[in-house]
């Protein structure tokens, strides 16, 4: 089994960037941890600011032998209709997933254009909200 994360735009940042919403670990460490708890899956990553970076991505992975990805956009959520394009044209299954509550912050946040291509939306758990992508696209069918 193979899923790939891909990390949009400052996402980089995790563990120095506004840690009372994103929290202090970098996502680097916390991949290691998937990792560790998941040895039986293949996991990549990938982390890009660029949006056009993050569509030849998914574009790579959404024909492959990936089972699942596993998208937090990053801030292109609320603004990429080119992203939400790319998912919707890819034939694997794409979960969004957000660390913080984007419904309990601002208004802007509240909107996804990627969600309605999506096989669902996980938010506001923290980096745990990868790992529960993890479990749902590592169940059986």
């Amino acid at each position: 089994m193979k899923i790939a994360i891909i990390n949009g735009a400052n996402l980089n940042l995790l563990g120095k960037r506004e840690p009372h919403i994103y929290g202090s670990q970098t996502f680097e460490a916390y991949f290691q941890t998937l990792q560790a708890e998941f040895p039986a899956i293949q996991f990549s990553y990938f982390q890009s600011n660029t949006e056009g970076e993050l569509i030849d991505e998914l574009h790579r992975k959404g024909f492959d032998d990936t089972t699942g990805i596993i998208l937090n956009a990053g801030a292109y959520t609320h603004t990429s209709i080119a992203i939400a394009d790319a998912i919707a044209g890819i034939t694997t299954p794409v979960i969004e997933v957000h660390i913080s509550n984007v419904y309990a912050r601002e208004e802007f946040r509240h909107k996804s254009y990627l969600s309605r291509h999506c096989k669902g939306v996980i938010c506001g758990f923290g980096l745990e909200s990868y790992r529960l992508a993890v479990l749902y696209l590592s169940k059986p069918a």
